[in-house]
């Protein structure tokens, strides 16, 4: 059996040189010369050509880092082939060689894109020394690109906002993440004003003070503002907490000069949920309390029932009232009930708020409850003019959860569209099937929520309406965090209100046995 003798090691090359000259011979010396130029294991890789077709397909076919060419081939000017050599090996480089050297065609030489030009006859010091100057910097070229794709490649894939700003505020770079909040292309955000496109009025002071301290010295500056597009109608606006650093750039030395970096971080969801966590705190600690206030104000408003309807019997009675008179005032005691009425479904929704009760959870065929709680409601809606259209999937799509409270949820956002449309207009209910969720999506044609208080419209006793307790939204949100589910409202001014309501599925039932939950 033979024996099986190890593989030399792979010389490593200090770079591909690629010599065009149809003199054999002087191609033939500066090979050797090349080749005797590196020690131990490195070496040039040097291939040769001798005219201009055969090294623009060598070029092609191997590329090259340094291309040494005569400035007279047969086929071609030296000169006129640096331009298409550099295509087929953008980062290499070419050197030229000529008998026949004067001051023009050095010029010409260089203004070509040709390193350098050399002249013979040369030392092969002079050779082999501007070959390796040539091959430094076409590997510090390599670098750059390197370190510019690694960059690049952090910036655009990092999950935080990278933007920069020059001097005057205009947007430089805008990575992936930042176009994508913002719903534009980073290449169309370049050259606009960052503070004025993409920062509300209320926060664009405090950033542009920001942006101005950090250019004027070296100590980075933090500041959280809002962050969206204000040209868009719909949408609320994100929360971002910006890290602002200056960063000095080659054509601005004086003081306050080179960009702003900014790194943001989305920081909505944090504060939705800090806020969310603050209000269940508050009304938790208030549930004591509440439970308490709750038997102390019944009691008195239920005596100020049973005195106002005495109230009314009594002025039936009185027999010396006009009939003008005593309309009079049973519409002022109709008026005081009214009120009596609203104080005590305050309380009950502020009860209800505090201290939730627990969720009897099962299979829910939420189109039905939808279909009866408008079937309610539908005498009301048509006294104000509204138009009621129901969708729902046929395969009668069955979510987790309470009957009555989700009943409750529909009630509420049903009141709330149509007392919202009180000169007429139409409300749309569907009901459909989306992965392993159940979701009901309410449209309505009223005037809309302004996009600035999207974000408020769930929190407790926040109301747009005069006679609004603030509650029945807040109510609703509970009832669906209960439930695991997710409530989200799209509006703007004059445009309506969409609110969707996704809930977690019901599984299909085996044969033969119950609703699965």
């Amino acid at each position: 059996m033979p024996q099986t003798l190890p593989t030399p090691p792979r010389a490593t090359s200090l770079g591909r040189v690629l010599i065009v000259d149809d003199n054999a011979d002087l191609a033939g010396a500066l090979r050797d010369v090349l080749l005797g130029a590196g020690t131990g294991p490195a070496a040039y890789v040097v291939r040769t050509a001798t005219c201009g077709r055969e090294a623009l397909a060598m070029a092609r076919d191997e590329g090259f880092d340094v291309a040494i060419v005569d400035v007279k081939l047969p086929d071609a000017s030296g000169v006129d082939l640096i331009i298409p050599l550099r295509a087929l090996s953008v980062e290499g480089e070419v050197v030229l060689i000529t008998g026949f050297a004067s001051m023009d065609a050095a010029i010409a030489a260089l203004r070509s894109g040709a390193f350098a030009l050399i002249v013979k006859s040369f030392r092969p010091e002079e050779l082999i020394a501007t070959v390796e100057q040539a091959i430094t910097k076409v590997r510090l070229t390599r670098e750059r690109a390197e370190l510019e794709r690694r960059y690049r490649a952090v910036v655009e894939l990092t999950d935080v906002l990278v933007v920069a700003l020059d001097a005057s505020g205009g947007v430089v770079l805008f990575n992936r993440k930042a176009a994508s909040m913002a719903g534009v292309a980073s290449e169309e955000a370049r050259g606009h004003d960052f503070v004025s496109r993409w920062v509300s009025r209320e926060d664009g002071q405090r950033l542009t003070d920001a942006l101005a301290a950090a250019l004027a010295g070296d100590k980075a500056r933090e500041v959280e503002t809002s962050f969206g597009d204000r040209l868009a109608e719909r949408g609320a606006m994100h929360r971002v907490r910006w890290h602002l650093s200056r960063v000095r750039d080659g054509f601005a030395h004086s003081e306050g000069g080179g960009l702003v970096y900014g790194i943001g971080i989305d920081t909505t969801e944090r504060r939705a949920l800090e806020k969310r966590a603050a209000d269940a705190e508050a009304l938790s600690a208030m549930g004591e309390l509440a439970m308490g206030l709750a038997h102390e104000i019944r009691n008195p408003l239920n005596a100020a029932n049973l005195q106002l309807h005495l109230l009314n019997r009594a002025v039936d009675r009185l027999a010396e009232l006009s009939p003008g008179t005593r309309s009079e005032m049973h519409k002022r005691l109709h008026i005081v009930g009214d009120e009596i009425g609203r104080l005590g479904r305050l309380l009950t929704e502020f009860l209800e708020l505090a201290r939730p009760r627990e969720l009897s959870r099962q299979a829910v065929e939420l189109g039905e409850l939808v279909e009866a709680v408008l079937a309610l409601e539908r005498e009301q809606a048509e006294a104000r003019g509204v138009k009621i259209a129901v969708e729902i999937d046929s395969d009668g799509p069955r979510a987790i959860g309470d009957a009555e409270k989700l009943k409750q949820v529909v009630l509420n956002l049903v009141v709330n569209a149509l007392e919202a449309m009180k000169d007429g207009g139409s409300l749309s209910a569907k009901v459909f099937s989306r992965e392993n969720k159940v979701v009901l999506q309410l449209d309505d044609t009223g005037p809309g929520i302004d996009p600035s208080v999207l974000a408020q419209v769930f929190d407790p006793f926040f109301t747009t309406k005069e006679a609004g307790t603030g509650l029945g939204l807040s109510i609703v949100r509970k009832i669906i965090d209960q439930h695991g589910g997710d409530v989200r409202i799209d509006s703007a001014r004059g445009k309506g209100a969409s609110v969707i309501v996704s809930l977690p599925a019901a599984r299909s039932a085996p044969e033969g046995g119950g609703a699965g939950a």
